[in-house]
């Protein structure tokens, strides 16, 4: 599997990631990044931990088939994809996505993409853990299907 994509128990460091995303790429005018880290609050509801589950192999898959998408959608010198999975506590970092380009548009836009895409086409699956020990299964989010929409072009809505 790609080193561009990566599902990992470990914490990452934003700056090491993207100097690593960066190295040996002169021409890269724009990094975009964006780390998603845990709440502490959820559907009305206080957090006290969360834990990401997934397929070993099958998630790796479909990561890398989005970030290969935004690299045919738009002109990438690279990108990254790192993704937790296991338990994390509020405030910490869960996913990774850097993109890197000669311009910041695209940068941006598929930086924006593959978020949109990793929140509804990547196989994991959170349980939350409340403050009074109760668990519960987090859903998908509609508002994670509306986001994708429009990156959809005719032949995708087929």
């Amino acid at each position: 599997m790609s080193e561009q994509v990566r599902v990992q128990l470990d914490d990452f460091d934003l700056s090491t990631e993207v100097a690593a995303l960066r190295d040996g790429h002169r021409d890269i005018g724009a990094v975009v990044s964006f780390v998603g880290t845990v709440r502490d609050v959820n559907d009305n509801a206080d957090v006290a931990a969360l834990e990401l589950e997934h397929y070993p192999g099958m998630t790796e898959k479909a990561l890398e088939n989005i970030r290969q998408k935004a690299h045919q959608r738009w002109p990438l010198q690279n990108s990254l994809i790192i993704h937790r999975v296991g338990e994390m506590r509020p405030c910490d970092q869960i996913v990774l996505v850097a993109v890197a380009s000669r311009h910041r548009e695209a940068a941006f836009e598929a930086a924006h993409f593959i978020m949109d895409f990793l929140k509804t086409h990547a196989p994991f699956w959170k349980k939350e853990t409340l403050p009074n020990g109760e668990t519960r299964w987090v859903d998908a989010r509609l508002s994670d299907d509306e986001a994708k929409k429009k990156w959809l072009d005719a032949s995708e809505n087929a």
